[in-house]
């Protein structure tokens, strides 16, 4: 009898399971809430969201204003550049020899301009045959004359063997260098960044039958081709001489880039943007040309000394036809009434071999400066904007990790 009573009173009816039952479920949504409203619902361990807040709801914790746009852009494309150039003398160096001969072709261009206002200025006046006397030396004091009551030299390069100023034939022959320059320089950039980075980017069929072409146009050789293309042409224009200069110069820089662009098409932040259904346009321009826009801007450096250099060697061994005023012309007729072996026509072929070393130098000098400032790290290590926002971070960074330290007894 006792028995059955202590039976009775340790065991529990069904009544009293599911009481207890409801109460743990009570207890346990109770206990969720609470834990869910004490955590912040938007992050997780990894770093993500939460699965109840999507990624397109997401906002940033901090809030700018069109102005601060405006300034964080101004201050990261023109004043980090800028920085960039004062800090480092030979971006300063280059850029002031580069600048330089821009003014001199100005010059020349104003002085020699019907335009407007242009007409009536002349700075340097051109040279033509018997202006002077034959083969002045340099600096010669017995050539001198006043301008503003300013004592200055006729001729302050001396003359050539028909009597032109040496200085006035440097100066009135720069225009056309740096036309040929610049054109040719752009037309190789322009085509082997299309090229290179359009193959890349697509893969596949497309990008086997462009590399073809790539390496047949390099297989050619270019002094030839140079040669026969200005034998059937006859170019007079310096922009079109500067074009068949380079004309198949692209080719190896187009596969260079290629390859750099196989590797960036499958960087995450690329794939992100493909996922997402941005097109290949708005990919290939902010997402994959920033980052190899030092290799283009070094190249298109390289490749106008490269154009100087050409067309020097090339007017020199009279293989281009002599239609103005040209560095390697004047060197050519130097060099055949047997100035470098006389010592009174040093300067009529040292001026111009001189003249385009400094520009050489400068070009050179230029890219690697520039290579610096088309770097996207150094160009942020040197904004103002992105210091200040690592200047915030890094020493709560810093705290934290001594803190660590002192209460890990290190």
């Amino acid at each position: 009898m006792n028995r059955s009573n202590d039976d009775s009173q340790g065991r529990d009816s069904p009544s009293d399971h599911e009481t207890d039952l409801e109460s743990l479920f009570e207890s346990s949504d109770h206990s969720r809430s609470v834990s869910e409203s004490d955590s912040d619902p938007e992050t997780v361990t990894d770093g993500g969201v939460s699965p109840q807040q999507s990624l397109f709801e997401t906002t940033a914790d901090i809030e700018r204003t069109r102005t601060d746009r405006y300034r964080r852009l101004f201050d990261e494309y023109v004043m980090a550049p800028g920085r960039i150039l004062w800090n480092d003398w030979r971006a300063k160096f280059g850029f002031f020899l580069s600048s330089l001969f821009v003014i001199t072709g100005l010059i020349s261009w104003i002085s020699t301009s019907r335009w407007w206002i242009f007409s009536e200025v002349t700075i340097v006046q051109q040279t033509f045959a018997d202006d002077g006397e034959v083969l002045v030396g340099p600096f010669d004091s017995t050539y001198m004359t006043t301008y503003y009551g300013i004592p200055v030299w006729e001729h302050p390069l001396g003359t050539d063997g028909m009597g032109r100023d040496v200085f006035n034939q440097l100066v009135h022959a720069t225009p056309a260098m740096l036309e040929m320059m610049f054109a040719g320089a752009i037309f190789s950039i322009v085509l082997a960044t299309f090229w290179g980075v359009f193959s890349g980017y697509k893969g596949g069929s497309v990008d086997g039958f462009m590399m073809a072409v790539a390496d047949v146009v390099m297989t050619i050789p270019g002094l030839p081709l140079v040669v026969v293309l200005a034998a059937i042409i006859e170019p007079t224009s310096p922009w079109v001489i500067g074009i068949i200069l380079v004309v198949n110069a692209w080719a190896g820089f187009a596969r260079s880039l290629r390859s750099e662009v196989l590797k960036l098409r499958r960087e995450s932040y690329v794939e992100a943007s493909r996922t997402i259904g941005i097109s290949m346009p708005a990919i290939v321009t902010k997402d994959v040309l920033p980052n190899v826009m030092p290799l283009i801007v070094v190249n298109f450096v390289t490749t106008a000394r490269n154009v100087i250099m050409a067309s020097v060697g090339l007017y020199f061994l009279g293989l281009l036809p002599h239609t103005g005023l040209n560095w390697g012309v004047m060197m050519d007729n130097a060099y055949g009434q047997g100035a470098i072996y006389t010592t009174s026509m040093f300067h009529w072929f040292y001026a111009p071999m001189v003249t385009i070393v400094l520009l050489s130098l400068g070009l050179l000098l230029l890219g690697q400066g520039l290579d610096r400032i088309f770097n996207p790290r150094i160009r942020a290590r040197h904004s103002e904007s992105t210091s200040d926002e690592e200047s915030t971070e890094e020493p709560a960074d810093d705290v934290s990790v001594a803190d660590q330290q002192q209460q890990g007894g290190l």
